[in-house]
C-alpha cells in the first residue's frame, strides 16, 4: 500500500492532497513501485533555500527537491520512499512538481538520462 502525506499550504494552485497522491502513484508506479511512504510538503522560498544550500550546494530558492529514502524494512513500518520538497511560489505547475519530485525518488535523474525522465514526466502528466 502506497501512503502519500502532504504537508502544509501549497496555495491556490495546489492540487487537493488526493490528487497529490494520485500523481505520486502514478510515477511511482511507472518504475513498478507500489508500497511504501512519501511525504510531499510545501514550503516557502526561505525554507527551500536553505535546504537548496545544504543539501546541492546551490544558493537561493528553487522549484522542487526529492530526498530519496529507499528503506525496505518492513519490520518497522512501510518502507519509506522519501521526501518531496515544493516551493510553490517557484514553481509555475505543482502536479508538474509533484511527479518531477516522484520520479526523482524512483532513481531517475534528467541530467544524466538524454532527456528519459523528463519524457516519462510529459507522458504522465498527460494521462
Amino acid at each position: 500500500m502506497l501512503e502519500v502525506e502532504v504537508i502544509g499550504d501549497g496555495g491556490p494552485e495546489a492540487p487537493p492532497a488526493a490528487e497529490a497522491e494520485r500523481l505520486v502513484a502514478l510515477a511511482l508506479a511507472s518504475a513498478g513501485v507500489e508500497d511504501g511512504h512519501v511525504a510531499v510538503e510545501f514550503v516557502g522560498a526561505g525554507r527551500i533555500a536553505e535546504l537548496n544550500a545544504a543539501h546541492r550546494g546551490t544558493t537561493g530558492p528553487t522549484d522542487v527537491l526529492s530526498f530519496p529514502i529507499d528503506e525496505a524494512d518492513a519490520a518497522v513500518g512501510p518502507r519509506e520512499l522519501g521526501d518531496i520538497v515544493i516551493c510553490p511560489e517557484h514553481t509555475e505547475n505543482l502536479r508538474e512538481a509533484i511527479v518531477h519530485g516522484a520520479l526523482h525518488l524512483t532513481g531517475m535523474d534528467h541530467e544524466t538520462d538524454d532527456g528519459e525522465m523528463l519524457a516519462l514526466q510529459a507522458e504522465l502528466l498527460r494521462w
